[in-house]
């Protein structure tokens, strides 16, 4: 397969992200994800044979606790038969590039720490530990 195109999502790719999260996930999360498209700027398709083979969504953060502005990955996602095919690869390559036009430095995620394909992927691009240090509370 050969990704003919990297572009923003638009509203009528929404079913594909749904259907390749819901693939992924195991839940169908359509109002989730016109949400997305509405609040972030950088949510990327990945488009190959007629059809969106991933997304990528990410946003700029500035200055939290006096760190640089830096981008994150808030998520991604690929047809589990396109996998070895370098979408994940393209997308975040994309995904960089944008944040590299406006001046940030660095790309982080934050991912469950038994999401091992996931964890494997991001490694594969070079992404280490960050250094910053995740903080939860358990709200009753």
């Amino acid at each position: 397969m050969h990704i003919k195109k990297i572009r923003p999502a638009r509203a009528a790719d929404l079913a594909q992200v749904v259907a390749i999260d819901a693939a992924i996930t195991g839940m169908r999360k359509a109002r989730y994800w016109t949400g997305v498209r509405r609040r972030y700027r950088d949510f990327l398709v990945a488009e190959a044979d007629g059809k969106v083979q991933g997304y990528i969504v990410g946003e700029v953060r500035d200055w939290e606790f006096g760190s640089p502005p830096v981008g994150w990955v808030f998520g991604i996602g690929v047809r589990p038969g396109a996998r070895l095919d370098g979408v994940g690869a393209a997308l975040l390559a994309a995904l960089c590039a944008a944040f590299r036009k406006r001046g940030v430095a660095a790309v982080r995620t934050l991912l469950p720490r038994d999401n091992a394909l996931v964890l494997a992927f991001f490694r594969s691009q070079g992404m280490m530990a960050a250094p910053v240090i995740p903080l939860e509370k358990a709200l009753d």
